[in-house]
C-alpha cells in the first residue's frame, strides 16, 4: 500500500481501531510523532481515558505528515504492545465478517457478566493469561497496580478491558484460564451452559431459535474514568433501566439521583442525554407518586404531555403502558385516537393519561369559558412534560404553564386570606437539550436556562455528568469540493434571467439561495396587493426554479427536473376545468412561462443523464454510506435532510443504486405528518410501519426530516449523517443522540464554502455554553435561584396579562364583516364579502352561499388527508376563471362547506389591499356557522326538488 492507501485504511477502520489500541505502550515506541504530540495524547488519556486518546492518536496519524517508514513503525509498535488485532485492521487484513461478529458477541458476553467476573481471583487469572501469551509484561504490571492499590475488582476490570482488545482466539484461552484457576462455573456461564438450579436463565449464547444471540444489553460496557479507575455501566446510552419484568423498574444510580427531588414531591426538570432513560425515570416517578397517594388514601391522577402525535402511542406501548397498566388504568389520546367518549370522561376514568399538549390546552380553555366539556389543572396531581425545552413564549406547553403560574400566584393571595388554595399538580419536565435560546454570551445562556426553570416552576434542574465524551459518536465534517461545471444549473439560471426580464425584476442576490427565496416571496406578496398579475405569477414560478436549483445542489439533477416537470403538469391541469362548459383563462404571461419551460425541458432532461455533472455532495454522501457499511459487521443509521422532497429523493436514489444494494443497504424515508408542504405527508400508521421495520432490521437506513430528531424512540444506530443541514444546538444534540450504539459516528456532509461546517461549530460552542449555564444554575444558592425564577414568573404573568388585554381590545375593535372584500390572488376576480363568511368550531372559515358556489370548481387533492370527529376535507376548491386554489371542500356533519384559506386571497380592507397568511391576523368578527339553519335549508330544497319530479 502507498501512503494514501495506508491512511485511508486507518480512517476506514477508525471506529473499531480506537477501541483496540492500548495508547500508553504504543505511544512510547513511536518516534515519528513529536514530543508535543505525544504529551497532548497522554494528557487526553489522563483526562478522558484510552478511547478518546486513541481517537486523538489516529487523528494525528491520519492528518499530519510523517517521516518515511512511519506506517511500519506504527504496526511494529502495535504488535509489541500486544495490539496485534488492531495491527491486522491497519494492514487491511480484518477477520471475516462471521468471525468478527462472533468476537463482538464474546465481548458483549464479557460485558453482560462483568458483575460476576470482577469477583474472580484476579492475580491468578492474570498470571494464567500471561502464561498463555494473552498479556504482555506491561499488561501484567498494569493489572497488578490497581489490584494492589484499589483491590481485586479494580484489577479485574482492567484485566478484562485489556483482554477484549486482543487478537481473535483470546476468548477460548480466557475460558481455559478461568477453568485452570478454579472458576469453572464462570467459564460454563460464559459458554452458555445452564447453571444448576437456574434452568435456562443464564444460557446466553443461544436464543430459542438456536441462533447466536446478541446481548440483551448490547452496549453495556465499562468505561475508564479520568483517574484510571473503572466504573461498571455508569453510563449507558442504550439501557434505560435494568428491568426484571414488565412490572418491575430498577433505576441506575444516576437515574435515581436525578429522580430524588421528584420523589419528594418537588417540581423538577430532568436533563439527561438522549437515550439515557429520562422517560423510564418518569415512569418510575409516576409509579411512586401514585403508590404514595394511594397509601395516604388520596386520589392520584397523572397526565403525560407530548408535543408530537406519534409519541403518544410510543410512550404508551414502550413505557407507561408497558410498566404500569397491570396496576393502573392507562389511556392515550391524540388527534389519531378513535375514542367513543369525551376527553373529560377519559380523564375521569383513568389514572394515567398520555396526550398531546394541544388537546389538554383546548380542554383547559373550554373550562375557562364555562364549557361543561372542559377540565381543570386541579384534577391532576402530577404533570409530566416531555421535551420541556419547548416551554417558551408562544408554545402550547407555555400556555398550559402560564395557567399554572397564574393559579399559583392566586393561591398565595388565598393563603393570605386564610382561604383554601386550589390544588395544582406536581411538575416533572424532561429534556436532553434545553439549548441557549440564541444567546451570544454566557450570561444570556444562564438567563435562558433560568427562564425555562421559571416557566416550569422547577425547584431545580437535575442533570448528571455521564462522561458522555467516552461513548459519544466519533464526529467528522465531510466537505465536498465545489462543482467545477453545472450546466443543469446554468440552464435554470438562464430561464430565471428571462423571467426577470419579462417581469422587469432585478434581484439583489444569487438564485439558489435562501436570500433569493425571501426576496421572491416578498415580490409575490407585493404584486398580489398591487394587482400586478404579471409580476405575481412570474415570482411564483421563479420560486419553483429557485427550489429546483437548490435541489440540484443536494440531490440528483433528475429529482430537480422531476420537481419542475410535476409543477408545470399540475399548473396546466389547473387551466383545464372539470366542467366542459367552463373555460379557464390563460394570460399572456402564463403562456410565456409554459412555453419557456417547454423550450428548455428536453435540454434539461438530457443533462440529467450525465453523471459527471452531479453535485459533489451526493458523491461524498455515497462514499460515507459505503464506508459505514463496509467497515462494520452490522450498520444501521439515519441520514437527516432538510426537506420532505429531498428525503424521498435520497431514499429513491439509494434504492436505485446497485452499489448500495451490494453492501446490504436497505433504505426508506421518514417524514412528518402535517399538511404543510406540497409533498404528501406520512400518516402516523405509515411512520409507525417504517420505524417498526427499522427496529426489526428490515430497513437499516432511514432518510429523515427533523421529525426523527426529537423524542421518537428509534432503534439503536451506529451512524448518523446530517446532509447539508444545520439548524440550532438543540437539533444538533438531538440528532447526534440518535447514534446510541457503541462505536457510533456522527458526520456532517457539506459542500465546501456553504457555511454548514461553520454553523456546526457555532452549535458546538452553544452546546458548551448550555452545559456551563446548567452547571452554573445548579450551583446557585436556593435563595438566589428562587428570587430569579420568581422574577421571571411574574414577568411572564404580566406579559400574559398585557397580551390578553390587547387581545380583548382587539376583539372589541373588530370591524363588521361587511368592511372587507375578498378577491382571487391570481386573477383579482371579486369573490365575496366578509358578510358571506361563517366560522365552524372557531377555526374553519366557510362560505356556503349559492353565489359563491358558482365561482369555483372542485378538484381532487390526494395530498390532503384530513379526518376529524365531525368533518373531513378531501377536495380542493379553485377559481373557475384562472384555476387558483382557494381552499378545500369540507364535509361537516354531512353538509358540504367550501372552506377558504385566506392566504389564497387579496383582502380589501376599507380602501387598502392587504395580504394575510392566517385568519387570526384579520380583525373581523365573523358569525358562527348555524348548522341547524343550513340543514333545514338543504332539507327544504330537497323536498321542493322531489315535488317537481312528481
Amino acid at each position: 500500500m502507498n501512503d494514501d492507501q495506508e491512511r485511508n485504511t486507518i480512517n476506514c477502520f477508525r471506529n473499531r481501531l480506537r477501541r483496540l489500541i492500548n495508547v500508553g505502550p504504543v505511544l512510547d515506541m513511536l518516534q515519528f510523532l513529536s514530543d508535543d504530540q505525544k504529551e497532548l495524547i497522554r494528557a487526553k488519556t489522563r483526562t478522558e481515558g484510552d478511547i478518546s486518546a486513541a481517537d486523538l492518536l489516529l487523528h494525528e496519524v491520519i492528518t499530519k505528515e510523517h517521516s518515511e517508514g512511519w506506517f511500519r513503525e506504527l504496526i511494529t509498535a502495535l504488535e509489541t504492545a500486544g495490539c496485534r488485532h488492531a495491527a491486522n485492521y491497519m494492514e487491511n487484513n480484518p477477520p471475516s465478517p462471521s468471525k468478527e461478529f462472533e468476537n463482538d458477541n464474546c465481548i458483549k458476553l464479557i460485558d453482560l457478566l462483568k458483575l460476576s467476573l470482577v469477583d474472580m481471583k484476579t492475580r491468578d487469572v492474570c498470571n494464567s493469561c500471561y502464561q498463555r501469551s494473552l498479556l504482555t509484561d506491561e499488561d501484567r504490571e498494569n493489572v497488578s497496580r490497581p489490584f494492589e492499590n484499589l483491590g481485586n475488582k479494580a484489577g479485574a476490570r482492567l484485566l478484562l478491558s485489556r483482554l477484549v482488545k486482543k487478537e481473535l482466539g483470546w476468548y477460548s484461552e480466557f475460558l481455559e484460564a478461568l477453568k485452570e484457576t478454579g472458576h469453572g462455573m464462570l467459564a460454563r456461564e460464559l459458554q452458555g451452559e445452564p447453571l444448576k438450579g437456574h434452568g435456562e436463565t443464564h444460557s446466553l449464547l443461544s436464543n430459542r431459535k438456536g441462533d447466536t444471540v446478541k446481548s440483551p444489553y448490547p452496549d453495556c460496557s465499562d468505561h475508564e474514568t479520568s483517574g484510571g479507575h473503572y466504573v461498571h455501566n455508569s453510563i449507558n446510552p442504550s439501557i434505560s433501566a435494568m428491568t426484571m419484568s414488565d412490572s418491575e423498574i430498577v433505576l441506575h444510580d444516576y437515574q435515581m439521583e436525578v429522580a430524588l427531588p421528584a420523589l419528594e414531591g418537588k417540581n423538577i426538570i430532568i436533563c439527561l442525554p438522549t437515550g439515557s432513560g429520562k422517560t423510564r425515570v418518569a415512569v418510575y416517578i409516576t409509579k411512586q407518586h401514585l403508590e404514595s397517594r394511594r397509601r395516604m388514601g388520596q386520589p392520584g391522577k397523572v397526565v403525560v404531555l407530548v408535543n408530537k402525535v406519534p409519541l403518544v402511542e410510543q410512550h404508551y406501548k414502550a413505557e407507561f403502558g408497558k410498566f404500569l397498566k397491570h396496576q393502573y388504568s392507562v389511556e392515550r389520546v391524540s388527534g389519531d385516537s378513535q375514542l367513543k367518549i369525551s376527553f373529560p370522561q377519559v380523564i375521569e376514568k383513568n389514572d394515567i393519561i398520555i396526550c398531546t399538549a394541544q388537546i389538554l390546552e383546548n380542554s383547559l380553555a373550554k373550562a375557562k369559558n364555562g364549557d361543561e366539556d372542559g377540565i381543570k389543572l386541579s384534577q391532576f396531581t402530577l404533570m409530566v412534560i416531555d421535551e420541556c425545552h419547548h416551554t417558551q413564549k408562544g408554545g402550547v406547553y407555555n400556555h398550559i404553564m402560564i395557567r399554572y403560574l397564574k393559579q399559583k400566584h392566586r393561591n398565595i393571595g388565598l393563603l393570605k386570606e386564610q382561604k383554601t388554595p386550589v390544588p395544582l399538580p406536581q411538575i416533572l419536565g424532561l429534556t436532553a437539550s434545553p439549548g441557549v435560546g440564541g444567546a451570544k454570551n454566557q450570561q444570556k445562556a444562564e438567563e435562558h436556562i433560568l427562564r425555562i426553570c421559571a416557566n416550569l416552576d422547577a425547584y431545580t434542574i437535575k442533570t448528571k455528568s455521564l462522561r458522555e465524551e467516552l461513548m459519544a459518536p466519533y464526529k467528522c465534517i465531510a466537505s465536498a469540493p465545489e462543482r467545477k461545471e453545472d450546466p443543469f444549473g446554468d440552464v435554470i439560471k438562464g430561464i430565471m434571467d428571462e423571467i426577470h426580464s419579462h417581469a422587469e425584476l432585478s434581484p439583489l442576490c444569487q438564485p439558489g439561495t435562501q436570500n433569493y427565496e425571501q426576496w421572491v416571496v416578498q415580490k409575490e406578496q407585493n404584486a398580489a396587493k398591487e394587482d400586478n398579475p404579471r409580476v405575481r405569477v412570474c415570482a411564483e414560478h421563479l420560486r419553483q426554479y429557485n427550489e429546483a436549483l437548490h435541489q440540484s445542489n443536494t440531490i440528483r439533477m433528475s429529482d430537480a427536473f422531476s420537481f419542475l416537470n410535476k409543477y408545470y403538469n399540475e399548473e396546466l391541469k389547473k387551466k383545464s376545468s372539470p366542467d366542459e362548459d367552463d373555460v379557464i383563462q390563460i394570460t399572456d404571461t402564463e403562456r410565456f412561462l409554459f412555453r419557456l419551460f417547454k423550450d428548455n425541458k428536453e435540454h434539461l432532461q438530457e443533462l440529467t443523464k450525465n453523471p459527471q455533472y452531479e453535485n459533489n455532495t451526493l458523491a461524498t454522501l455515497k462514499t460515507k454510506i459505503l464506508q459505514e457499511f463496509t467497515s462494520r459487521t452490522i450498520a444501521r443509521g439515519i441520514i437527516f435532510t432538510k426537506t420532505r422532497h429531498s428525503a424521498i429523493a435520497l431514499s429513491q436514489w439509494i434504492r436505485e443504486n446497485p452499489k448500495f444494494e451490494s453492501v446490504g443497504v436497505r433504505a426508506s424515508h421518514l417524514i412528518g405528518g402535517g399538511d404543510q408542504s406540497v409533498v404528501k405527508p406520512m400518516t402516523s400508521a405509515e411512520q409507525k410501519d417504517v420505524l417498526n421495520k427499522f427496529h426489526e432490521g428490515e430497513i437499516n437506513v432511514l432518510i429523515a426530516t427533523t421529525v426523527a430528531e426529537e423524542g421518537l424512540d428509534i432503534a439503536q444506530c451506529n451512524f448518523v449523517i446530517r446532509y447539508c443541514l444545520v439548524t440550532n444546538e438543540i437539533a444538533m444534540i438531538q440528532a447526534r443522540g440518535r447514534g446510541r450504539a457503541e462505536d457510533s459516528s456522527y458526520t456532517v456532509v457539506e459542500e465546501a464554502g456553504s457555511g454548514v461546517a461553520e454553523r456546526e461549530s457555532v452549535n458546538e460552542y452553544r452546546e458548551t455554553m448550555m452545559s456551563k449555564a446548567i452547571a452554573r444554575v445548579c450551583t446557585l444558592c436556593q435563595e438566589e435561584y428562587e428570587k430569579k425564577t420568581k422574577e421571571y414568573q411574574m414577568q411572564a404573568i404580566m406579559e400574559e396579562r398585557v397580551k390578553v388585554k390587547k387581545k380583548q381590545q382587539k376583539v372589541m375593535k373588530k370591524e363588521d364583516p361587511s368592511k372587507v372584500k375578498f378577491s382571487c390572488r391570481s386573477c383579482n376576480k371579486p369573490v365575496c364579502s366578509g358578510e358571506d363568511i361563517e366560522i365552524i368550531e372557531n377555526m374553519h372559515h366557510v362560505n356556503v352561499t349559492t353565489a359563491f358556489r358558482e365561482l369555483f370548481t372542485v378538484r381532487e387533492n390526494t395530498s390532503l388527508q384530513e379526518r376529524f370527529l365531525d368533518y373531513e376535507a378531501n377536495g380542493v376548491i379553485a377559481c373557475k376563471q384562472c384555476g387558483q386554489q382557494w381552499g378545500s371542500m369540507m364535509l361537516y356533519k354531512s353538509i358540504e362547506c367550501p372552506c377558504l384559506h385566506i392566504k389564497h386571497f387579496v383582502v380589501t380592507y376599507g380602501s387598502k389591499k392587504k395580504d394575510f397568511r392566517k385568519w387570526n391576523e384579520l380583525a373581523i368578527r365573523f358569525p358562527s356557522f348555524s348548522y341547524l339553519q343550513h340543514a333545514e335549508h338543504i332539507a327544504n330544497n330537497s323536498d321542493e326538488e322531489m315535488g317537481d319530479m312528481e
